[in-house]
């Protein structure tokens, strides 16, 4: 682009300049990889300081891109919590390799829209390509309908939205939901707040959202789900979905999937998987036998960016009933009519999403770089890494593993020495999880489970090596000594 006179807009960069600042920009990545574990996992600076760092008066004139970066280095990336770090162990870790950290800037600088064929026929070509890869790596069907989308909550909003198109006959296409019966939506207590948000959103209401008790395994029973659904068809309810996990954000437990099909088989109603964590850990060997047969799904999500060294955002949505997702979302305006021949595809009548960035790029360069040899070996040293974990706790007096039966690399460990009140070992263990992550060294989080707070611990980032977590169990084991006199 130039002005009128022929000179290129101020702020523009020449081709040249954009590799020289790119340059400059790898260079400061090696040195942040190189020297990561030296760096504190989160800041302990307060918000209000962080602000003042980042705000300032709207830039009018240009700055040089070394002065950015260079501001970024020093006010934003010390600032954050680095999900990337290989001592990052909270939440869902999570990795960014080094092709999909390539393929992010490329999906950056070629900006296609991948909306419709006619868009971005290469890009469409791709997605169905690395849709059809991952169904195969989850062993789902693969001739159904898939898409790639942000995120699980909207993946899982999207599958129940094409369920209650699908299911009940109700054309609330067209004619909403007014005067239909109330649907109804069943899950465990486990289950992620997607599903609550995805209820609001679809106007089935809280009130219908029903959460059934599991017991200390963290399991939906299907005999109590049966039981209920038969009791609301009988108080006149209409049963739409039911959302089965596999592994629960909490403690990675994994629902009894094929007998729960049977049920909602016999009832008529839609069965989703919600398989955004522990899906794609099938991969790794020592845990494949514990996932169920992923297949007796309606509808199912897994996301690569927590398992597959896959930076944030993409997650992956399937659906056994082909054009269900079509049937749900299609709707072509004359402006967005195009051509359609033979093996084209418009993945923005699969979703909400129109405007959609290239995700599949990056996904298809990780499965190409790594083959499913070289992410099923990273897979199985996370596995390893949580199983020396466990063993080092189970070898310790009064840590315990609260989640034994999970499969999947995350270790729930409590402190419970004798002699302590519930109360006084759950603010224990709040101190503990406080200290550890007030050290910057490591970074945990926690949840609440049957015998109270426990310390999570999740392990999945490319980086993490077994001196990592020797780290933490060190750190954790030092808290303990240092909180443990203040319970009593």
């Amino acid at each position: 682009m130039t002005t009128t006179d022929g000179t290129p807009p101020v702020g523009d960069w020449t081709p040249r300049e954009l590799e020289e600042n790119g340059r400059l920009l790898l260079a400061r990545l090696r040195s942040h990889f190189e020297d990561l574990r030296t760096l504190p996992v989160t800041t302990d600076r307060s918000a209000q300081e962080i602000r003042a760092l980042i705000d300032e008066p709207l830039p009018t004139e240009p700055e040089a891109f070394g002065d950015i970066l260079e501001q970024t280095c020093r006010d934003v990336r010390p600032h954050l919590t680095l999900w990337n770090h290989p001592r990052f162990h909270a939440y869902f870790s999570n990795s960014s390799s080094g092709p999909a950290i390539l393929a992010e800037m490329a999906t950056a600088a070629l900006n296609v829209n991948v909306m419709l064929w006619d868009a971005a026929p290469a890009a469409a070509a791709v997605e169905s390509t690395v849709l059809k890869w991952l169904a195969e790596l989850l062993g789902y069907p693969a001739d159904g309908d898939a898409v790639l989308v942000d995120g699980a909550s909207l993946a899982t909003l999207y599958a129940l939205a094409a369920a209650r198109e699908q299911l009940t006959g109700l054309d609330v296409r067209q004619h909403g939901l007014a005067g239909s019966p109330r649907l109804r939506v069943y899950a465990s207590d486990q289950t992620h707040s997607s599903i609550d948000k995805a209820a609001i959103t679809l106007g089935i209401g809280l009130d219908n959202v029903i959460r059934l008790p599991t017991s200390g395994d963290g399991k939906l029973s299907p005999d109590a789900l049966d039981a209920q659904i038969r009791a609301d068809v009988d108080s006149g309810y209409r049963p739409m979905a039911v959302v089965a996990n596999i592994g629960t954000t909490s403690t990675g437990a994994v629902d009894p999937l094929v007998q729960i099909a049977e049920v909602c088989a016999q009832h008529g109603v839609w069965l989703h998987a919600d398989a955004a964590y522990g899906g794609f850990w099938r991969m790794a060997d020592g845990v494949r036998p514990h996932v169920p047969d992923l297949s007796a799904a309606d509808s199912l999500v897994a996301n690569p960016h927590k398992v597959l060294l896959c930076p944030m955002e993409a997650s992956a949505l399937f659906c056994r009933h082909q054009d269900a997702l079509t049937n749900t979302f299609r709707l072509v305006p004359e402006y967005l009519t195009t051509r359609h021949e033979n093996g084209s595809v418009d993945f923005m009548n699969y979703s909400l999403q129109l405007g959609r960035q290239f995700r599949a790029l990056k996904l298809w360069w990780i499965i190409k770089s790594f083959g499913v040899r070289g992410i099923a070996e990273r897979l199985t040293a996370a596995v390893d890494l949580a199983d020396h974990l466990r063993k080092a706790a189970g070898n310790s007096a009064h840590w315990k593993v609260e989640n034994p039966d999970t499969p999947f690399p995350l270790v729930c460990l409590r402190y419970a020495p004798p002699g302590l009140t519930q109360e006084q070992t759950d603010a224990l263990n709040q101190r503990i999880h406080q200290r550890v992550n007030t050290a910057g060294r490591s970074y945990v989080s926690h949840t609440v489970v049957e015998c109270g707070y426990v310390i999570r611990v999740s392990i999945g980032n490319i980086h993490t090596l077994a001196e990592d977590i020797d780290v933490l169990w060190r750190e954790l084991s030092a808290a303990a000594a240092a909180e443990e006199g203040k319970a009593a």
